[in-house]
């Protein structure tokens, strides 16, 4: 009987065409990655590169002459643990949590709505002319748009009270930054009226890539506008909501912004219009306060980390578009 030989087959190891095609993937992409350098060293030099600054929140940091930062009195969690007890503190992360939470409400529904609306709109000319004049306001800085609504509520001939005068919703005028029940809103507001335009433009394209047939053939259905727009708009552009949602959770310690609360909040709201930023900026530069200032920085950057892999996480469960 003839004896069959048997031949040993050496097989390659698994990581070697892998490490070839990785490195062949970066030539070819080279091109690409020498133009994200300039973004990653950026990144790396004003993003990562002053987190060595957070010891200052482990010490009493008291800027000295020759003293360099590790020569500073080390007090271990004590800046965290006044923090917390302190009552400003609460204040301020009440204040911020309310206008962030205020602002985005207002902000996604304001946005998705006015998206909905313009894609009704069937002249195009007339649909790029709201369009236009919507995000206008968003290239406004910060100064000239407080500018125009401490104008607005002014007492002294602002718009809107003699607005509400006229129409008999109230007798006199009201000093509406002078009061701080009444400046949640006003910021949620402003907030709306300078970005609602810009927030728009990517409803819009995510409408325009739902599929047309679909409202065709809802139509042959007998389905009206507003099924349609329940039943077809809305799904279609939900991954868009679901990320936009997400990316946004993560800023709900920015309190809506910081400019329009330094520039609208005066003595008269200061329980009222305080945010973390600017009880950072008040510690940490006007009184001399470091270590406490970058202990409220780090509090805000831990727990914006955590809502945003929170919320990232229950789009996951919900079988939702997820960031990460």
């Amino acid at each position: 009987m003839p004896q069959h030989s048997i031949h040993k087959v050496e097989v390659a190891p698994r990581s070697a065409p892998r490490t070839e095609t990785f490195w062949r993937k970066m030539v070819r992409q080279r091109q690409l990655i020498i133009m994200s350098f300039p973004m990653v060293a950026y990144v790396l030099l004003f993003a990562y590169g002053p987190l060595w600054g957070w010891l200052m929140a482990f010490q009493n940091f008291k800027p000295m002459a020759g003293a360099t930062i590790f020569e500073q009195k080390w007090v271990g969690l004590d800046q965290f643990k006044f923090l917390f007890m302190d009552e400003g503190f609460i204040r301020v992360l009440r204040n911020t949590i309310a206008m962030s939470f205020i602002s985005l409400i207002l902000g996604f529904v304001t946005a998705i709505g006015l998206a909905l609306l313009l894609n009704e709109i069937k002249k195009t000319g007339f649909k790029r002319l709201i369009q236009t004049i919507s995000y206008l306001p968003h290239f406004l800085s910060w100064v000239i748009v407080t500018g125009l609504v401490s104008m607005a509520l002014s007492t002294e001939g602002g718009i809107v009270n003699i607005v509400l005068v006229k129409l008999h919703i109230i007798n006199e005028p009201i000093l509406w930054l002078g009061e701080g029940k009444y400046f949640w809103g006003i910021v949620g507001m402003t907030n709306v009226w300078k970005e609602v335009g810009w927030n728009t433009i990517i409803y819009l394209a995510a409408i325009a890539s739902v599929d047309p047939s679909l409202y065709e053939a809802a139509e042959v259905d007998g389905a009206g506008r507003y099924r349609k727009i329940w039943n077809i708009t809305l799904p279609g552009i939900r991954p868009i909501i679901v990320i936009l949602l997400i990316m946004n959770v993560g800023w709900i310690l920015n309190g809506g912004g910081f400019d329009i609360q330094y520039f609208l909040g005066n003595g008269q709201v200061l329980d009222w219009s305080e945010t973390i930023d600017i009880f950072v900026l008040k510690y940490g530069l006007k009184l001399g306060n470091y270590s406490l200032g970058v202990a409220a920085g780090i509090f805000k950057t831990v727990v914006s980390i955590i809502l945003l892999y929170c919320a990232n996480l229950i789009a996951k469960r919900l079988g939702e578009e997820r960031l990460i």
